[in-house]
């Protein structure tokens, strides 16, 4: 009898053992999806509350939005940027003040107080680490990851990227390509940027997603107006529907989500 209680005991280990391994194990790639896609917005615009979210939503899907914190539509509607965080979607750091090398060509439009260029590096550094405060006290959040303003990555001379690096679970960069799972830079997410695209021209990117089985970023300013880089929310809305039903290929979901499938 002895004999026979000590064998039930060991199975008893062994199997809850088995079980808690099976449930420790990583899901498979991309939350056991095909392929993986983010949708990020910048700027904190109107349009996103009011032509965005509610497509996202009526589609089940949840996005990233890059939020800088001079933004006259974050201020303004504070408690809207508030629900839509309780709600799933990502509040992403860009900043305080959107800064941009004003030395660069084609950046005449750059104002002189937001010339990156004129930063010192612990200025822009310090900028970012007081957005990630003021972004947690509107979503309670620790844990987002950010957006490189312009795409720039350099003040003073000198990359931010490592400096910053401990503060992001993921930075998303501008440079255009189909991440592949496990060959990641997490500081250097590529992402396609959206810009007159038709909802075909939109939707043909994330098929060739589904194609090679990776993970596609998407960069959105204007979606029906508001930003001369703009997507008419014709084209966006056409996106939005190809992924919901596409939803047991594709997994759709905010970048701080996704990062953890790096």
């Amino acid at each position: 009898m002895e004999k026979f209680s000590t064998i039930l005991f060991v199975s008893l280990l062994f199997g809850a053992m088995a079980s808690h391994a099976q449930t420790d194990q990583p899901k498979g790639p991309w939350n056991n999806h095909k392929a993986a896609v983010v949708l990020t917005y910048d700027d904190a615009l109107n349009v996103h509350l009011d032509n965005v979210v509610p497509a996202l939503d009526a589609a089940g899907i949840k996005g990233t939005f890059y939020v800088p914190g001079n933004a006259l539509a974050l201020v303004e509607r504070m408690d809207e940027w508030r629900d839509i965080a309780r709600s799933g979607h990502e509040l992403g750091n860009h900043t305080l003040f959107h800064p941009c090398d004003g030395s660069l060509p084609g950046r005449e439009w750059v104002s002189a107080d937001q010339d990156l260029s004129t930063y010192s590096f612990s200025q822009l550094t310090e900028e970012i680490r007081v957005a990630n405060a003021f972004l947690k006290a509107i979503d309670g959040k620790d844990q987002r990851t950010f957006a490189y303003t312009c795409g720039d990555k350099v003040a003073e001379d000198s990359s931010f990227v490592e400096a910053i690096s401990g503060w992001f679970t993921a930075a998303r960069d501008v440079v255009y390509r189909i991440e592949k799972q496990g060959e990641i830079n997490r500081m250097e997410v590529g992402s396609f940027v959206a810009m007159n695209h038709t909802g075909e021209e939109l939707i043909a990117q994330v098929e060739k997603v589904r194609e090679e089985g990776g993970l596609l970023v998407f960069l959105f300013h204007g979606v029906g107006g508001e930003h001369n880089m703009n997507v008419s929310l014709e084209a966006h809305n056409k996106l939005v529907e190809y992924l919901q039903v596409h939803e047991d290929e594709v997994w759709v979901a905010p970048l701080v989500e996704v990062a953890e499938y790096f």
